[in-house]
């Protein structure tokens, strides 16, 4: 059974960790397996992303019995193997949907909150995890927790340990949306199969100047607007939306 499971609808792919009985955790090997399923996703006609997780977890986080057999610096493990996978969603041109089906914990937390949108079911919980045994958040948690909730908060929760229900975590801003737990894939490939029809070079140089914007001053994020619309106005998806604006009709949307 692999690790990580990859299907195609369309241009869609959906991205499952599959360790249910361990809560999908994170091993050396996993981690392999995501970074070879993130370079599918970054393939041209893929437009849109789901990641979840098999049976009653998203991802527990790091495999503690992995954990104590490391023999080397857990800073080197996390950039050999956390960090790749990281960087391959920011740097993935389109959007990316965490469908949060069970418990979200550390660095699954953390995994989840790297995503673009996160949809959760109503029974899930998202729970920091690290302090709980000493440690400190990881896996870029401290960066995009703080993005969502901002600092105080990100930091009161994250050091309190508290399991946050999904309910609870939609109002902080923290997930999406939330859905019955049967209605989750459904409304994912659901919200998917839109974002792919949509524009979604777009999508992705929005995505780009959202992430340059949190360290950016004004002028710095203003030239890099300019820029980026100067890109955006050469693709064959404006011109499409310029059209059928016109036209009075709905666009069709290639993400060229």
């Amino acid at each position: 059974m692999a690790e990580v499971e990859t299907a195609r609808d369309g241009s869609v792919l959906t991205i499952t960790l599959n360790r249910p009985d361990a809560y999908n955790a994170l091993t050396t090997s996993m981690h392999a397996a995501l970074h070879a399923a993130l370079e599918e996703a970054a393939a041209e006609d893929v437009r849109a992303v789901v990641l979840t997780g098999a049976g009653r977890g998203f991802c527990a986080g790091q495999d503690l019995s992995e954990f104590r057999e490391l023999d080397h610096d857990v800073g080197d493990h996390l950039e050999a193997t956390y960090h790749p996978n990281v960087r391959a969603i920011r740097a993935l041109e389109k959007p990316v949907i965490a469908a949060i089906n069970g418990a979200a914990a550390g660095a699954g937390l953390s995994l989840a909150c790297v995503c673009d949108y996160r949809i959760a079911a109503d029974n899930a919980a998202l729970v920091p995890g690290f302090i709980g045994i000493g440690l400190v958040p990881d896996s870029g948690g401290s960066y995009f927790v703080a993005r969502l909730l901002g600092p105080a908060r990100a930091f009161t929760w994250m050091t309190s340990n508290r399991k946050l229900l999904a309910a609870e975590a939609r109002a902080w801003g923290l997930v999406d949306e939330v859905v019955e737990p049967e209605a989750l894939l459904a409304r994912a490939a659901e919200l998917a199969a839109a974002y792919a029809a949509a524009p979604t070079r777009g999508i992705a140089l929005s995505k780009r100047l959202f992430d340059h914007a949190a360290t950016a001053t004004l002028d710095e994020q203003l030239a890099l607007e300019a820029e980026l619309q100067t890109e955006a106005t050469k693709t064959d998806d404006f011109r499409e939306g310029v059209a059928a604006f016109l036209e009075k009709r709905p666009p069709r949307f290639t993400g060229r």
